[in-house]
C-alpha cells in the first residue's frame, strides 16, 4: 500500500515487470518497430497471464481481442510512455501510483460501436473501473456497497446517438449525476475518485489535431467537472495515450506532446 491505496505492482507483479522489460528494450533499441512490439505483448499474454489481469481488471480479456490486439498493444504502449513521460518521472510515489492504476483502466471497455471508432468506452470504461477498484484496496465511502451498482448501470447508459457524427457518442448532459455519484461512493478527490474521473473523461478533451474526439467538454463543462487535483493526472494520461501512438514516430510524438500541453495550459487558465 501507498498511503492509503493499493500498489498495481502487488496485484499484478508480473505484467509490471513486463512493462519495466519493454520499456528497457524500447529505450536501447531492441524495440524498434511496431511489429516487434506486438509480437513481444502478444507472447507475453498467455492464458494464465490474461486470467491474472482479467481478475484485477475484468474486461481486459475482451479488450485484448478488440481489433486483432491493437488495443491490448496500445494500452502496453501507453504504460511504455507513461514510464519514460518526464511529467510521470518528476511526481511523487502516490501520483506515480495512480497514474499505472489509470493506464490498466483507461480503454477497458473499449470495442467497435456501429462499425466505427468507439466514442464512448471513456464512460463505460469508468464504469468497470469503479466496479473493480475497491476490490483492490481503494479506500470507498460507507454509500458504495449500496450506491455503487446503480452508479454502473447509470454510467454504462449515459451515451447518445450523434446525428452530426452518426456514431453513438458519450451523453454529457449526464456528467452532473455521474461525478456527483463518484463523489458520493469514493469521496470528493479520493485517490479511487482521480482514477475514475480521470478514465472516465479521458475522451472528453481534444489534445490533437489528428484526433478530434466525438464529444469534448465546453469550457462550461471543464470548468465544472475538472480542478487543479484533477488535472495533472488527466494531462499525463493524455500525453501517455497520444505517444502510445507514435512510439516509432519522434516527429509525430513532439508534434502531439507540443498540442496537448498548449491544450492544457489553456484549460489551466479556464478552471
Amino acid at each position: 500500500m501507498v498511503g492509503q491505496f493499493p500498489l498495481i505492482e502487488y496485484h499484478l507483479p508480473d505484467l509490471m515487470q513486463f512493462v519495466k522489460a519493454l520499456t528497457l528494450d524500447y529505450e536501447s533499441g531492441k524495440i524498434n518497430s511496431e511489429t516487434i512490439l506486438k509480437e513481444k505483448v502478444l507472447a507475453f499474454f498467455t492464458a494464465d497471464v490474461m486470467d491474472n489481469v482479467e481478475l484485477i481488471a475484468p474486461g481486459w480479456r475482451r479488450m485484448s481481442s478488440y481489433a486483432n490486439g491493437e488495443t491490448l498493444v496500445h494500452v502496453m504502449s501507453a504504460f511504455l510512455a507513461l514510464l519514460l513521460c518526464p511529467e510521470y518521472q518528476n511526481a511523487s510515489i502516490e501520483e506515480q501510483t495512480l497514474l499505472k492504476w489509470i493506464v490498466l483502466y483507461h480503454d477497458i471497455a473499449k470495442e467497435v460501436v456501429d462499425g466505427k471508432r468507439d466514442a464512448i468506452h471513456g464512460f463505460r470504461s469508468a464504469a468497470i473501473t469503479g466496479g473493480s477498484i475497491a476490490q483492490v484496496g481503494f479506500p470507498v465511502t460507507d454509500e458504495y456497497h449500496s450506491h455503487v451498482e446503480e452508479w454502473i448501470a447509470f454510467t454504462h447508459e449515459a451515451i447518445v446517438w450523434s446525428d452530426e457524427a452518426k456514431i453513438t457518442i458519450q451523453d454529457n448532459r449526464q456528467l452532473p449525476k455521474i461525478v456527483d455519484g463518484i463523489n458520493r461512493i469514493f469521496g470528493h478527490n479520493s485517490a479511487a475518485a482521480l482514477v475514475v474521473k480521470t478514465v472516465l473523461l479521458h475522451l472528453s478533451i481534444n489534445v490533437v489535431e489528428d484526433w478530434p474526439q466525438a464529444a469534448p467538454l465546453t469550457d462550461a463543462e471543464t470548468r465544472q467537472f475538472i480542478d487543479a487535483p484533477l488535472l495533472p493526472f488527466l494531462k499525463v494520461m493524455m500525453l501517455v495515450d497520444n505517444d502510445a501512438w507514435a512510439l516509432f514516430d519522434q516527429p509525430k510524438k513532439d508534434k502531439y506532446r507540443s498540442e496537448t500541453l498548449a491544450v492544457f495550459r489553456d484549460i489551466e487558465k479556464v478552471i
